[in-house]
């Protein structure tokens, strides 16, 4: 009774709770945040001393008894306590202007394909413990699919590959429903793991996940470069122990993105020939749909369709579209109820 009173006042919310980032979108107004998945925690006295982009400053510049970590890792949770705080730092900000002192929010939340038992249980419990009525849960291919508008009740196929921070998604949709997918513990955060072991086999340079990461987006491509640009990256030298800055190509960071790029292609061939040949023949029309934030990097299109000849579309806001499939679910939570993955087959699960 407590919990329906209490969310007469609270904002019904969508999720997209990433390994990178974690965005929130609250119905009838939107996308109201976008932040990193980053918590500033005070071991000595379990204090929450940051979230989001105020804890990413801190990734690698904290003192022994500060640990700035992501709970999430390769897109399931790894710190349960870590990750509730997080999510009741976001209710809470979300309700900071409104008439509920105790926030109850009704709750759509992403979860990548393949998950187990118990780790889609981790993400239902961590979030109603963090302040949630009810959870309702949602495979990120699907929502991503639902956010970019394609038609999921169709009897067609739409194949959506998302790229994320941990995880790459790839899914056949047809009839609201996954007809073949590939779930990869390999997207973002690994391409930049492959920068750093590149300057360190080259340039015997140790970099920072942060700088490996700003080299990805400032001058990373999957697909081979027409004129060679370059960039400074700064780190610390293995033989000396001295700080470096040397000069990296495009043409390198190529080279050192090569693997991981090819594995994810090869899975993607992989789902095509476990697929249906009436669906095959609607996703050879209709092309692949490209979402997640790897879809921004300069040349993945051209490298997929170049392997499959199969049309390449990126979603016109990649970064948003999982995020945007959860609001549109809690808009029309009736008629999109079916394509939810829920504990409980009547009931989403409520405290």
């Amino acid at each position: 009774m407590l919990n329906k009173v209490l969310g007469r006042f609270s904002h019904d919310l969508g999720i997209d709770l990433g390994t990178t980032n974690t965005l929130v979108y609250v119905r009838d107004h939107g996308i109201v945040m976008n932040e990193p998945s980053v918590v500033a925690v005070n071991t000595r006295t379990s204090q929450v001393l940051a979230v989001g982009e105020a804890a990413r400053r801190m990734v690698g510049k904290t003192p022994a008894h500060i640990v700035a970590s992501r709970p999430l890792v390769d897109g399931v949770i790894s710190d349960f306590e870590v990750t509730e705080k997080m999510l009741k730092y976001f209710f809470d900000r979300v309700h900071r202007d409104s008439l509920g002192w105790l926030p109850r929010p009704r709750v759509v939340i992403g979860i990548p394909l393949g998950v187990t038992e118990v780790e889609r249980k981790a993400v239902e419990d961590a979030t109603l413990h963090a302040g949630a009525r009810e959870v309702y849960l949602i495979e990120e291919p699907m929502a991503a699919a639902i956010g970019a508008r394609l038609p999921i009740h169709d009897a067609s196929g739409n194949m959506v590959v998302d790229i994320g921070g941990g995880t790459t998604e790839i899914a056949v949709i047809s009839l609201g429903g996954v007809v073949a997918w590939r779930s990869l513990r390999l997207a973002g955060n690994r391409l930049d793991q492959d920068i750093i072991q590149y300057a360190r086999d080259h340039f015997n340079l140790l970099l920072g996940e942060r700088t490996a990461e700003e080299i990805k987006m400032k001058i990373g491509t999957v697909w081979e470069p027409m004129e060679a640009t370059e960039t400074k990256m700064r780190g610390r030298d293995l033989i000396t122990g001295l700080p470096k800055e040397v000069a990296i190509t495009s043409v390198q960071v190529h080279d050192a993105l090569q693997r991981p790029i090819r594995t994810i292609i090869e899975n993607i061939k992989a789902t095509l020939e476990s697929t249906p040949p009436e669906l095959v023949a609607d996703i050879f029309e209709r092309g692949v749909l490209l979402a997640g934030g790897g879809a921004l990097l300069r040349g993945i299109g051209q490298a997929i369709q170049a392997e499959t000849q199969i049309p390449i579309h990126v979603d016109d806001d990649p970064l948003t579209a999982v995020v945007r499939g959860t609001g549109i679910v809690l808009e029309d939570l009736q008629y999109l109820r079916k394509v939810l993955v829920m504990s409980n087959e009547d009931q989403p699960t409520s405290v």
